[in-house]
């Protein structure tokens, strides 16, 4: 057994429950490995488990965090494929923000050679969801187009990269236009701004070039307006809600009232006229196929989309700093936490 700090929260609803403490771990049971986390990546769903808005949240008390990397410092039994010692990245439903948690050994991949702890800690969530959403559920195919909202966001700049494996058309959206230039390096051969003039810049583009499959995060009008656009035969897929995140410690329920009253209506008879496709899934749910997800990560590395992208940093004990950054929207890439 040994002792461990970490951020609990005591019950979801507010950030100011969010407390630093000190705990005692116990040693791994058969199949686990004891991780000395070295680095913590911070998600939406993070966001929404602290608000307690997430269906998938924890009753009472609970530590959050989703994805992390670090050093194997023990292993309980029947652990085989993994030694002592073994830096690793990994996944795990809730649990990450700490500086040891024990893992069932299935939750765990070898950090890649050449890669930093941030970089762990910035992959698996980002890239098993955009994996997940263009290839599983989207169908994508060589040289189609794709919409990807968020585009400089940690999902979006590997969806890019998956994308641009399959030589597709990339149309990035971005909340404001500082991010512009970073997307344009990444490779996206458009970039709009969410702002009045998307709807129409992103009808000119797929007058060109018609829009097959859309990477939807942010809901509302965009949400809509993205799906007005998609050809025949095209998919939205969904797998995040932006719109209903905000700055600040606790949830504005008036503001997030008024974007789920006001949500886009889609009709599934019409779909069938108009022979368009909406799916839709969570994360969590693909959390406890892990022969799925084993299989996923095994195609990523095989495609070699290189290295996630680390845009901000902070230590441990600035945590509730790096969540006001990550709640802010201005980020670029992952926002890693160090321990």
């Amino acid at each position: 057994m040994i002792e461990r700090e970490v951020y609990r929260m005591r019950k979801a609803g507010s950030m100011d429950r969010l407390v630093k403490q000190k705990e005692q771990l116990e040693d791994p049971g058969p199949g686990e490995v004891q991780i000395e986390i070295k680095s913590i990546g911070l998600n939406f769903a993070d966001i929404f488990a602290m608000f307690g808005v997430y269906s998938a949240t924890p009753k009472g008390s609970f530590i959050p965090g989703l994805e992390y990397s670090g050093v194997i410092r023990k292993k309980g039994k029947n652990v085989v494929f993994f030694d002592e010692g073994q830096p690793v990245m990994g996944v795990t439903r809730f649990g990450a923000y700490s500086s040891h948690l024990n893992i069932e050994s299935q939750y765990i991949t070898p950090l890649p050679i050449g890669w930093s702890f941030q970089e762990g800690a910035a992959f698996l969530v980002q890239a098993l969801t955009a994996y997940y959403a263009l290839i599983n559920l989207g169908a994508l195919r060589q040289k189609q187009t794709v919409l990807i909202h968020s585009a400089a966001g940690g999902v979006g700049i590997l969806a890019n990269r998956i994308a641009k494996y399959f030589e597709a058309t990339t149309i990035g959206s971005i909340g404001s236009d500082h991010k512009k230039d970073f997307c344009l390096q990444e490779g996206y051969d458009h970039v709009l701004i969410r702002n009045e003039s998307f709807a129409s810049e992103l009808h000119t583009i797929c007058e060109r070039h018609p829009l097959n499959l859309v990477l939807e995060c942010i809901g509302g009008k965009y949400q809509k307006i993205s799906f007005e656009q998609l050809a025949p035969e095209g998919r939205m897929i969904v797998y995040g809600a932006a719109q209903y995140a905000s700055p600040g410690k606790r949830p504005n329920y008036p503001k997030m009232l008024y974007h789920y009253l006001t949500r886009p209506k889609i009709d599934p008879q019409a779909m069938i006229q108009q022979n368009k496709s909406v799916m839709a899934f969570n994360l969590i749910w693909l959390y406890e196929q892990h022969e799925l997800m084993a299989n996923i990560l095994s195609s990523l590395m095989d495609m070699d989309i290189g290295k996630p992208h680390v845009g901000h940093q902070f230590n441990f004990n600035e945590l509730p700093d790096a969540i006001s950054t990550f709640q802010s929207g201005k980020t670029i890439g992952k926002v890693v936490v160090n321990l």
